[in-house]
């Protein structure tokens, strides 16, 4: 429990002193967007690094030479609130996770989230789901990588399990031709969803594989994209099992 509420306080105290500073993210952000932009995301990333050293997660990263250094798509499985700690804290671009439309009501960090480009899918509402995407699509033309977990919600069932990916994610990649990074992890369900509302220490696995283009893919594959990134994130989970 000790690990918990070191976590719990911790968070609380950001979000307090979040209030000055977006104060003064929005007057750097008057003058230079790009600064302010950076300036945002560093300090998320570290306040989301200290919380993983209250964890003391041990962390295994593969394969990050793979992302390329322009807008991409990262798709991952989701097991964990930490999923979005482990993958945030190593983003060198900006950018936008999109998570559920509740989290938009969240005092603060819905504050942090807008300005880091998050977006907030409304899961019951085709219509406006579909903004959403448009919206991320627009980001990614603008130069801002976006983030998302296409099964739609966390995954609560065997460890090497996956719930089918909805395909709507990927027009946010076959509408640019962006690069789609798959993003693998095991055993990030150990930190705190397995034993709730515990934190252990534990090992876990991440491992970003090689980009894939849609306009590269022969047709077949592409018209079933989301089977085909799934398959490989489904294939590279079972292969690093072992290293956890």
């Amino acid at each position: 429990m000790f690990r918990f509420i070191c976590v719990v306080i911790f968070l609380v105290t950001f979000l307090i002193l979040s209030i000055p500073i977006f104060l003064v993210e929005w007057i750097i952000g008057k003058f230079n967007r790009q600064k302010r932009d950076y300036s945002s995301l560093r300090i998320v990333q570290w306040a989301f690094k200290v919380i993983l050293k209250f964890t003391s997660v041990k962390t295994t990263v593969i394969g990050e030479e793979h992302v390329p250094d322009e807008p991409v798509l990262f798709i991952g499985n989701h097991r964990s609130f930490f999923d979005i700690l482990l993958t945030y804290s190593r983003c060198r671009r900006l950018t936008g996770y999109v998570a559920k439309k509740e989290m938009e009501h969240i005092p603060l960090l819905s504050t942090w989230m807008r300005y880091l480009y998050c977006l907030f899918l409304d899961r019951e509402n085709p219509k406006e789901g579909l903004k959403t995407i448009l919206q991320a699509i627009d980001y990614v033309k603008n130069g801002i990588s976006i983030c998302i977990f296409p099964e739609g919600t966390r995954n609560k069932g065997e460890e090497l399990s996956m719930l089918p990916f909805k395909d709507g994610a990927f027009k946010i990649a076959t509408k640019t031709n962006c690069a789609i990074i798959p993003v693998s992890m095991n055993n990030t369900c150990a930190i705190f969803e397995k034993q709730f509302p515990r934190i252990k220490k534990v090992h876990v696995v991440i491992e970003y594989g090689e980009p894939i283009y849609p306009n590269d893919l022969d047709k077949e594959d592409k018209k079933h994209i989301g089977s085909y990134v799934q398959n490989i994130i489904q294939e590279t989970i079972r292969k690093n099992a072992d290293l956890v």
